[in-house]
């Protein structure tokens, strides 16, 4: 396949093309050259970058009318209409004027580019619009605007994306498409290894997008139980350094004492423009509606970048977050695992104890080289590290009291505490060679082939008392930790994974109205454990069209799949081993844009099927054999709506639902149909801002809508499960719907400062997100907070 692939590059890079140039140079209205600038051709995907000169050249180009665009960070963008002949030459001088504001960033990010980093993902330097997947892009401006301070906040825009549990407010764990705790990357990276989302904490000050990947994504990635998850990703984008001075600085004062201050400067370095910096950060402090917790937070965010030459550009990134926070238990159940009787805990009652906490420290790493080698091929090279340690010491609630007769008090539970530490060490080298355009007589193919090797290495301990005392509910409870308590033993555990994957991918463009996605990747991956060391791979291929059959219409289709080796150690009834498991996916939709890009409308369909399961096979009394068997058929299918972009020049708008129909199927362990815990067949979301001109200029009002549709609490067993929570055969409650409605308003004195007044849950409508029943944490009330920026 490499000798193939090696051919069509070559032969490709050799093609014979007609000798017409456009050729030029860049300059201020001071007449001084301005190195690096962007200069691209309108309507096809040529772009080339000036020389420290302010020198560019487009080659080897076909007769035509091509329209040159000219656009560099602090200035405004200019355009020149040229009409090219057959082996013609044209010079041209671009004269840009300085532009006090910088090319303004939209709520669904910059309207004609891809968005930053977005290529670690999909490999494949496509806007979102072009690519054969589910991408859905939320821009710092958008955070900006709403005052999001949570990654649930701001993916909360996203259709389909919801809140799987928090685990007592310590972290965020997201799921989309029926899959539990979907992965969360910063940088490309994933910062957590836990193949079961137990989810992180991480600052929004240094966010510049959320790139929110679903279907096809799961292949370029790996297998289902890393990066490969068939319910998509999340990766957040820190910021990174900007070649004009600017900046800002922000205070922050809100409901239950939270203090909030922010900072962001950033700028060349050198005359010559060709390095840059960024640094940002936050400080905040917080109490909360519930009484005897609270929460302390320092974020900072460096960046330097370096463009050695015209060609080259080799950018650095450190981001580091430390987040402290007293976790909360939350509240109980006043009734049976079948009954929804959720009790309202009063603020005042807090059911741990005063010295709970929780402890997060988090530092990634990165260093990416972008380096063009034609107007047709780019190597791109990254370097991904990240280190997280936990530190958690906390109460826990165990089960329900019984009276004398038997008889279960509900308000009464056993209250233990436990112990435990975690820390992970991932990392990422991943090189890809890009080509775009390449042509082999009138076919186009945009095609990328690299590879990654991912480390992963964690190690936990933990130890707890099962009952230290027994509170009530309804009543005020003893915050005071005994200091004679006896843990149980220490223990540990642990894993250390390597894995290496190859991964090659065409888009092959017949004509402008049809093209066709194929892609392969293979996965090799080793685990090692105190007792044993399993090896495995896999195979897992792409293929996909997208047909346009009118101008800013995309039709697509794919189908892919992803394997699941975590159980593919485990023995049948002869003592073989039975292999992957594997996600069958498909996907189709359609994706469209007007109004010269700025709104956006996609539809999608998708359907998942888990049909090679490694299902324990359990003997007529509900006893385990001992030995597997494949079968089973988990599915997951649903629609996805999307539309976003600025309906009128002032009015931005974001709108989203989404339906899912996750059921088990075929299970061995649970009941036919029930759905796996915490999903919810809607969703639904909505958000606008206006702004004001002429006599209000500078007003400007948001609000926002959000759904989250009722969803079971727990796993719904056939017989054998019955752990956490689970009573077999008994069906559990479903945790009510809730909709909370967010509002913002905000005015611009000057061009310096910016005021900005936000209400969520303007409504008070309280809501639940719960963990099984071991964790049942309710929604923030009503709230308020003020925001003063200083912009220079």
């Amino acid at each position: 396949m490499l000798k193939n692939i090696s051919f069509i590059v070559l032969f490709a890079i050799q093609f014979s093309f007609s000798q017409s140039k456009i050729s030029g140079t860049v300059t201020n209205n001071l007449n001084d050259n301005i190195p690096f600038a962007s200069v691209m051709l309108e309507g096809t995907s040529k772009g080339v970058s000036a020389d420290e000169n302010g020198y560019f050249e487009f080659i080897n180009l076909a007769e035509g009318s091509y329209i040159v665009k000219v656009s560099s960070v602090g200035y405004k963008t200019q355009t020149n209409t040229v009409k090219l002949n057959s082996n013609e030459s044209v010079t041209l001088t671009f004269k840009l004027q300085n532009d006090g504001d910088l090319q303004e960033v939209e709520v669904f990010g910059h309207r004609f580019e891809h968005p930053d980093k977005i290529e670690a993902l999909t490999r494949l330097p496509l806007a979102p619009y072009e690519q054969i997947q589910s991408i859905s892009i939320i821009s710092d401006k958008l955070i900006e605007q709403q005052g999001n301070l949570t990654i649930s906040d701001a993916t909360k825009n996203v259709p389909g994306v919801y809140t799987f549990a928090t685990y007592g407010n310590k972290r965020e764990s997201m799921s989309s498409r029926g899959f539990r705790g979907i992965p969360i990357l910063k940088n490309g990276v994933r910062v957590h290894s836990d193949f079961r989302g137990v989810g992180v904490l991480t600052d929004m000050q240094g966010v510049d997008n959320i790139q929110v990947l679903k279907g096809a994504a799961s292949i370029t990635q790996g297998v289902a139980t890393d990066l490969g998850s068939p319910g998509g990703i999340i990766n957040l984008v820190t910021k990174t350094p900007k070649y004009v001075f600017g900046g800002n600085v922000s205070l922050r004062g809100g409901s239950y004492g939270q203090a909030r201050t922010t900072f962001d400067v950033y700028g060349p370095l050198t005359e010559t423009e060709n390095t840059a910096f960024r640094i940002n950060g936050a400080l905040e402090r917080a109490d909360s509606y519930r009484s005897g917790i609270d929460s302390d937070r320092f974020y900072i965010n460096p960046s330097f970048e370096w463009k050695a030459d015209d060609k080259t550009t080799l950018t650095f990134e450190l981001d580091y977050f430390e987040d402290s926070r007293t976790p909360d238990v939350g509240t109980v159940n006043l009734g049976e695992n079948d009954q929804n009787l959720i009790y309202d805990l009063p603020y005042d009652q807090f059911l741990g104890y005063e010295d709970d906490k929780s402890l997060t420290t988090n530092t990634t790493y990165s260093l990416r080289i972008d380096r063009t080698l034609s107007d047709k091929l780019s190597l791109k090279g990254a370097f991904y590290k990240s280190n997280l340690e936990l530190d958690d010491k906390g109460a826990s609630l165990g089960g329900v009291v019984s009276d004398e007769l038997g008889n279960a008090m509900y308000n009464q539970r056993s209250r233990g505490y436990s112990t435990s530490t975690r820390e992970d060490n991932n990392s990422v080298i991943q090189f890809d060679l890009i080509g775009d355009d390449l042509k082999t007589g009138s076919i186009a193919h945009t095609f990328q082939v690299g590879f990654d090797y991912r480390t992963s290495d964690y190690g936990t301990t933990s130890q707890r008392v099962a009952t230290i005392d027994t509170i009530d509910v309804f009543t005020s409870n003893s915050k005071i930790l005994p200091t004679d308590i006896e843990f149980s033993a220490l223990t540990t555990a642990g894993a250390k994974s390597k894995a290496l994957g190859f991964v090659a991918q065409d888009v092959v463009t017949f004509n402008k109205y049809l093209k066709a996605f194929i892609g392969l990747r293979y996965s090799k991956t080793r685990t090692i454990t105190e007792t044993e060391t399993t090896e495995s791979d896999a195979f897992n291929p792409l293929g996909g069209i997208i047909v346009s059959p009118f101008k800013n219409i995309n039709v697509f289709a794919s189908y892919t799949n992803s394997s699941y080796p975590r159980t593919g150690t485990r023995l049948d009834v002869n003592g073989e081993e039975l292999g992957n498991e594997r996600y069958d996916q498909f996907e189709t939709g359609i994706k469209t844009n007007w109004l010269n890009n700025r709104l956006r409308f996609n539809f999608t369909y998708f359907k998942i099927n888990n049909k090679d399961i490694n299902l324990p096979v359990y003997d007529e009394n509900w006893i385990e054999t001992g030995y597997y068997a494949k079968g089973g058929n988990d599915e997951r299918k649903g629609v996805e709506v999307e539309l976003s972009g600025r309906v009128l020049e002032n009015l931005e708008v974001i709108t989203g639902y989404s339906y899912i129909d996750a059921q088990y199927k075929e299970h061995t362990s649970y009941v036919y149909g029930s759905a796996p815990l915490n999903t919810p067949k809607h969703t639904f979301n909505a958000y606008a801002n206006y702004s004001f001109k002429q006599k209000l200029e500078g007003l400007s009002f948001g609000a926002g809508i959000y759904y989250t549709g009722e969803r079971p609490i727990n796993d719904w067993s056939a017989g054998a499960v019955t752990h956490e929570g689970i009573v077999p055969n008994q069906e559990p409650f479903n945790v009510d719907a809730y909709t909370q409605v967010n509002a913002q308003a905000a005015y611009n004195f000057n061009k310096h400062f910016n005021f900005r007044v936000l209400v969520n849950n303007v409504f008070d409508n309280i809501g639940y997100n719960a963990y099984r029943t071991s964790y049942i944490n309710q929604t923030d009330p009503r709230n308020f907070a003020g925001v003063l920026t200083y912009r220079f």
